[in-house]
């Protein structure tokens, strides 16, 4: 493989198993080019280009007005000029396949490439399809999915492969002697993680702060609480930290696979790449889903782990400190019943994830799946 093309934006889910991807193809081919397709204003724009040795192409979409709107026509109109731009980069770099993670911008770069018969992968990360991936299915040469489940709405698929999400890969690789160094515990300081994705979540910011009187009741336990850089002067401002020595209030972890893999209990959104974490390390995790998100996907990835054994799930309406609480306690208290959410999360993870993906991508670039 001498170069691949990435596309995907708009949220970390989408941009974060893209870089899985090339980074284990680089793994296998050190000398690949890699490329990548997203727009000036995404997430991307300042995650992307800190990746070393990837080359970063920018087009202009946005995404499409669920009820009938006029701003669907202007929609269009940036979707026809995004492929044709999509082809102008595509016919530059020579890719030898591309691969798309969602996110609206992988739809004209995708389909471009699918026009100029190059071959084509997209993975899908959540339970529910997107809006991209129910487009673009069609014409991918095959369709990546992270949960089994969601092969089954993918009837119209010329292939569909169940392979994880390549986050997974990276994760199991993660050292529990470094996270615990970085937190500061004892090696059976059971740890308690609280987040709400990278930039923090409002309601389960309240949640924490209308439980903190109760930490009190578990002394031997470290809560590592990581509010989002945008609420944590805020956050802090409302705790005074010497009444709760049991508490590490963070405004962000940039070794999350280290803290992941000294971590006992995860209270946490249900975000695709965050349960690929998860289920790679077998953590049994509190999943509170974020209802603001398309087709509230989050709270159908949830309830997979739920059925499963894995999580236990609480809906935002019913977040509070009292019910919060009452969840970290009774898991806190049981280890049996969280080794067998751990051995559940685990059984649905797929750490070679990153490794399955490169193979089904040497299958399209060794077999001319266009001859």
């Amino acid at each position: 493989m001498k170069r691949i093309l990435l596309t995907g934006g708009g949220t970390g889910g989408h941009i974060y198993p893209a870089l899985a991807i090339a980074r284990a193809v680089r793994e296998k081919y050190p000398e690949v080019e890699i490329g990548y397709i997203g727009t000036d204003n995404g997430l991307e724009s300042k995650i992307v280009p800190k990746e070393e040795g990837v080359q970063f192409f920018t087009v202009e979409i946005q995404g499409f007005k669920r009820s009938l709107s006029w701003e669907n026509v202007n929609t269009v109109r940036k979707f026809i000029r995004a492929v044709s731009k999509s082809k102008e980069y595509i016919k530059k770099f020579q890719p030898d396949v591309v691969v798309g993670t969602g996110g609206y911008v992988s739809g004209p770069a995708v389909f471009a490439a699918h026009q100029l018969n190059i071959p084509t992968m997209i993975h899908e990360q959540n339970a529910v399809l997107g809006l991209t991936t129910k487009f673009l299915a069609r014409f991918a040469d095959v369709v990546a999915v992270s949960l089994e489940d969601t092969a089954k709405h993918l009837t119209g698929a010329k292939k569909v492969v169940y392979t994880g999400n390549p986050r997974a890969t990276e994760v199991i690789r993660a050292n529990r002697a470094n996270g615990r160094e970085s937190l500061g515990v004892m090696e059976n300081t059971p740890v308690v993680l609280i987040f709400g994705g990278s930039r923090g979540a409002k309601s389960i910011n309240q949640a924490v702060l209308g439980m903190l009187p109760k930490l009190k009741n578990l002394p031997g336990v470290r809560f590592v609480y990581i509010t989002g850089e945008v609420h944590y002067q805020d956050i802090t401002a409302k705790i005074n930290t010497e009444e709760y020595p049991n508490l590490d209030v963070k405004p962000f972890v940039y070794n999350m696979p280290d803290v992941l893999a000294k971590t006992d209990l995860v209270v946490a959104r249900a975000g695709a790449s965050t349960l690929a974490e998860l289920t790679a390390l077998g953590i049994p995790s509190i999943l509170i889903p974020s209802p603001y998100v398309t087709n509230n996907h989050q709270e159908a990835n949830a309830r997979v782990l739920e059925e499963q054994g894995a999580a236990r799930l609480l809906l935002e309406r019913d977040c509070n400190g009292e019910n919060l609480w009452d969840k970290i306690e009774n898991l806190v208290l049981d280890p049996e019943e969280r080794k067998a959410m751990s051995a559940n999360a685990k059984a649905l993870g797929r750490p070679e994830a990153a490794t399955l993906i490169v193979e089904e991508l040497e299958q399209l670039t060794t077999t001319n799946v266009h001859s």
